[in-house]
């Protein structure tokens, strides 16, 4: 299982399959070549035609249905991929530099390491500006965390069944608000994502009023926000599973940010 994060920016591999059907093959054919490791792992020789593995689909009703992919026609499926990846290079929106880059995904269960570095990044009161914007939008928008409190009982979405929370001085932010803020308010505008960006300081935060009020309004240019607010986040070798994947999203909220496009979310 994963967080499914697109940004939705026009493309000619869009525009041909569709974006879902470009996400269930790639999603189909990491699978298929893990399950083909899995066999020949265990001494299983046995030809692609004659693995399978169940993909178990949820509808907006809250219904589901449970199918099985053949390990070959998964394969096959993705061919059409490869026909279409020449698209992706030097694409914007590619924030993974691999083909079809602009689809990332987090996977679950969401590390506790990677839920403290979410929180080390809020802004603090010497950042002013910012701390009281975070300040008004739990109080306006009413981010409590509720709505994470059923997956965080459940291992499969969080390595920690506890809370963390960081101590705001006025206020305490815990580790399920982020997780709501981050994925539970629908797909994220380009204001949104911005904000998000400030917030666990993916990009330069001393900031203005003015610019502020910029930002939110969707009055910077591209080059503008590639000026003055670069990406600044690094992976490195320290950084766990859901830390780096945390990163590889705040690079695609900065990219829907930089060319105005929604990301899309499927949590």
């Amino acid at each position: 299982m994963a967080i499914d994060t697109i940004i939705d920016y026009d493309c000619i591999p869009k525009q041909t399959l569709g974006t879902e059907e470009i996400l269930e093959r790639l999603k189909f054919r990491d699978r298929a070549h893990i399950v083909i490791d899995q066999y020949r792992r265990a001494g299983d020789q046995r030809p692609p035609t004659d693995m399978g593995f169940e993909f178990t689909r949820s509808h907006p009703d809250g219904t589901s249905e449970t199918q099985t992919i053949i390990v070959q026609n998964a394969l096959d499926n993705a061919d059409d991929l490869d026909k279409l990846a020449h698209h992706c290079v030097g694409c914007p929106a590619n924030a993974s530099g691999a083909p079809f880059g602009c689809m990332n995904f987090i996977q679950y269960p969401i590390s506790a390491e990677a839920e403290r570095w979410l929180l080390d990044q809020l802004p603090p009161t010497d950042q002013p500006l910012l701390w009281l914007l975070l300040k008004q939008s739990v109080q306006e928008m009413g981010y409590d965390g509720e709505t994470v409190r059923p997956l965080r009982a459940n291992p499969a979405y969080f390595e920690e069944s506890r809370v963390a929370g960081r101590d705001m001085i006025e206020f305490v932010f815990n580790a399920n608000q982020v997780f709501e803020m981050l994925f539970l308010l629908g797909h994220v505008s380009p204001t949104h994502a911005a904000i998000l960006c400030l917030f666990f300081n993916a990009v330069p935060r001393q900031i203005e009023a003015n610019v502020i009020v910029q930002v939110m309004n969707r009055l910077l240019t591209r080059d503008q926000i590639e000026k003055h607010f670069p990406f600044s986040l690094k992976t490195t070798d320290d950084d766990d599973w859901t830390s780096a994947d945390l990163k590889r999203y705040l690079l695609s909220l900065w990219l829907g940010w930089k060319l105005n496009v929604d990301i899309l979310l499927d949590v």
